[in-house]
């Protein structure tokens, strides 16, 4: 498996499994709906965890465009491969929300609430606030990709099971910051789903995909990273820190 098939791979297991988990939980006539928050936040956690070991050993399981920048800032990832690691994200992102989509398509037919249907595929806000969702989305991130640059090394030999820290640290994020915006810290997580909901006839009618709030889910992230990894290198080597 090469890197960028490793990627795009990562990407459409996570997206599946974690889309897939909300699905379950909202849908009508779903074996697991009415499964409320904390079934979605473990199944994010378990998705990342899954996909995470199938991919780590070919791609290193970046998953998150988000994380690919930040490595790359805090010299860890070369800039040559951003672009390619970032394609793969979002080509793995429409695969898999296109998945959930052919998954559950019989109850997206069942359920009215044409609110809940778009959550299956993206993120929105419980309140509505440019700043602070913004700030909510970078301060998720910074978390993920700050504990996420000290687990770029592995130190508990573990094998397959190394994947698991970013799982817990992602089922963390859920359940205490993931309330305001339900937390997409992931710019392919969020943007590739809305495009696939966008685009795709939805069984029973769907509403627009908000496009107004898309960019925070996009932003946010980034920045969040970005910032993570300056403060990395700050802590380390204030002269290191590595925009170009």
């Amino acid at each position: 498996m090469t890197p960028f098939l490793g990627e795009l791979i990562g990407t459409a297991i996570l997206i599946l499994l974690g889309n897939g988990v909300v699905a379950n939980v909202v849908l009508a006539g779903t074996k697991g709906e009415g499964g409320g928050w904390i079934v979605i936040t473990w199944g994010w956690g378990m998705a990342v965890f899954v996909a995470v070991f199938t991919v780590a050993a070919f791609s290193g399981a970046h998953i998150n465009p988000a994380v690919t920048i930040a490595l790359a800032i805090a010299g860890k990832f070369e800039w040559a491969m951003v672009p390619l690691y970032i394609i793969a994200q979002f080509l793995g992102a429409f695969i898999g929300a296109a998945l959930v989509w052919v998954f559950y398509n019989q109850h997206f037919g069942k359920t009215e609430d044409k609110d809940l249907k778009l959550a299956c595929f993206c993120t929105g806000p419980a309140i509505r606030g440019t700043a602070s969702n913004l700030i909510c989305e970078i301060i998720g991130t910074f978390v993920l990709v700050f504990s996420v640059l000290f687990l770029a090394v592995s130190i508990f030999g573990l094998g397959a099971l190394d994947a698991l820290p970013v799982g817990l640290l992602v089922l963390a994020i859920g359940l205490g910051l993931g309330g305001t915006t339900g937390y997409a810290i992931n710019p392919a997580r969020d943007l590739g789903p809305r495009i696939i909901h966008a685009i795709l006839p939805m069984p029973g009618g769907k509403r627009d995909s908000d496009w107004g709030y898309a960019w925070i889910p996009v932003v946010g992230p980034i920045i969040g990273g970005a910032l993570a990894a300056a403060l990395y290198l700050a802590l380390q080597d204030p002269t290191n820190i590595n925009f170009r």
